[in-house]
């Protein structure tokens, strides 16, 4: 599906549309300050906190606004989906809320605390190896036996403006506070959570700058809008931040992102780590690598336009296998 039904692209008018979907539904997550993590970065940060979100990422968003659109007489099926974990648990809880049945496809070694998750929420787990095996193959061929949907994690526009709904909140929240984002950063794997939000931007704050957040080795945003095409990972690219490690953007995000997006921030996993450190401390959050990546970006690889600005910061994530976690913040 390239945008659409129509053929389209998603619009900010679909992402208001979402939101008010979506009300009741997902939480409104909140937006925190720290003055002593101001200071680190050069700038005033405001975080949006979907680490505090249903399944503790805001891939519930996307999901559920997905699975609201699929016709009652395709709802027996169910679902498929494939994830390391954030878009598996959001399904998983979407299809259980929903009344229908899902199938998650996760990689063998996925965090455990994810795998937790997804069987809490009573969805079926089919795993495999991400080096050896096609996560894509596996779900088309199981949609297909079951007669189900196959629900991707980012290139789909449900999924895009289901996700540009915690942008919708961030800018509401600051023009309530008076004080709108001159920057904002966000993650990125896919594109969908940060075109969602671009567009929710577009609509309601569009003089705020948008920037991508990536690990270094794993830049494939920040490489793909300086050079105004995708360019791809290298094969075999590794990285702590598990839940945004997608080999390029997809064909709608990017058709997204090449218009909306300023630029790319990147930065390696010592630098990730230090900002789970800081989270920790300073704002009492728990964040997984993924989720700290533009908290990182802040502190470490700031856009020069943004020093001394008003900067949004999406934390996206909080599901960090415990083991990981205390390993790092103890560091």
């Amino acid at each position: 599906m390239n945008g659409l039904p129509d053929g389209t692209l998603p619009s900010p008018d679909d992402v208001l549309e979402a939101a008010r979907r979506l009300q009741g539904h997902v939480v409104r997550t909140p937006v925190l300050r720290n003055e002593a993590i101001d200071a680190l970065a050069g700038a005033e940060l405001f975080f949006k906190c979907e680490n505090l979100q249903l399944t503790g990422s805001f891939k519930i968003r996307g999901a559920t606004n997905r699975l609201m659109q699929i016709d009652p007489a395709r709802q027996k099926g169910g679902v498929v989906a494939f994830s390391s974990g954030n878009h598996a648990q959001g399904v998983a809880r979407a299809a259980r809320l929903l009344e229908m049945p899902a199938l998650i496809v996760m990689p063998s070694d996925a965090p455990g605390i994810k795998v937790e998750g997804v069987r809490r929420d009573g969805a079926e787990i089919r795993f495999y190896d991400r080096h050896n095996e096609s996560r894509e193959a596996i779900a088309a061929a199981e949609a297909d036996l079951r007669e189900a949907v196959l629900v991707p994690s980012f290139d789909d526009p449900y999924i895009i403006t289901g996700q540009g709904t915690a942008g919708v909140e961030f800018a509401e929240q600051m023009q309530a506070a008076g004080t709108p984002l001159d920057h904002l950063i966000c993650c990125v794997g896919g594109g969908g959570l940060i075109t969602g939000i671009a567009l929710a931007f577009e609509a309601l704050s569009p003089a705020t700058k948008i920037w991508t957040a990536e690990p270094a080795e794993h830049d494939d945003w920040r490489r793909s809008l300086a050079a105004g095409e995708i360019v791809a990972n290298a094969p075999g690219s590794r990285s702590i931040c598990d839940a945004i490690l997608t080999p390029a953007p997809g064909e709608i995000t990017w058709a997204l992102g090449k218009r909306l997006l300023a630029g790319g921030c990147a930065v390696d996993d010592t630098a990730i780590e230090d900002a789970m450190r800081q989270a920790f401390r300073h704002l009492k959050l728990v964040v997984e690598p993924g989720g700290a990546a533009a908290l990182a970006s802040a502190l470490h690889d700031l856009p020069e336009a943004a020093k001394g600005k008003r900067v949004g910061v999406v934390i996206s994530g909080g599901n960090v296998d415990p083991g990981q976690y205390a390993r790092i913040v103890s560091a």
